[in-house]
């Protein structure tokens, strides 16, 4: 694989030295556009559980995330996703799109080349089956949403090994998958 900022700063160019395989089936979905999302269970990574979560990282993070939101304080209407290992947010991004803020973390993990352990993903986005492939891809344990999961990416997340919470304030949150990650 080869890879190259244009020149412009605002794009990236990605060389594939192999065919990726199509998906062998593909699921209807309600989502933005209401399209389809593979789900090939076979390439679904499962995530053991090695490291257990305080509810207070999760409050401590939800409010981390709250400070980073310069754009929305500015415009409204604007999402932001964080990647954060398990006590500090290590990237943060913001864009009118949810699932652009996890295509520019997977973006800026790859350019920096981030090795971080822990992963947890933040986000104010709806948490769809795409946005929980992709933060399956990141290799994240846990996805924390400020609003709601589909169907699709609770059973994704328990397939995954994930723990799904949404719903997340300063001071609550609901736990959809995999709550043994965490010490509440």
């Amino acid at each position: 694989m080869d890879y190259r900022l244009c020149d412009a700063g605002d794009n990236v160019d990605i060389w594939l030295s192999f065919s990726p395989q199509k998906p062998p089936a593909w699921t209807r979905t309600s989502g933005c556009s209401g399209g389809s999302t593979s789900k090939n269970r076979s390439t679904q990574t499962f995530f053991n559980i090695h490291h257990i979560y305080s509810s207070e990282l999760i409050y401590h993070l939800i409010d981390l995330l709250y400070h980073q939101q310069s754009l929305y304080k500015t415009t409204g209407g604007i999402h932001t996703s964080a990647l954060c290992n398990a006590d500090q947010i290590i990237l943060s991004v913001e864009d009118i799109g949810r699932h652009n803020t996890l295509d520019k973390l997977a973006g800026m993990m790859l350019l920096r080349h981030l090795q971080i352990d822990n992963k947890i993903v933040i986000t104010t986005g709806r948490v769809s089956s795409e946005m929980m492939q992709k933060a399956i891809r990141l290799g994240c344990e846990i996805v924390v949403s400020r609003t709601s999961p589909s169907a699709l990416a609770v059973q994704l997340a328990q397939e995954s090994g994930v723990t799904l919470i949404g719903y997340a304030k300063r001071n609550q949150f609901n736990v959809y998958t995999h709550p043994e990650r965490l010490d509440l």
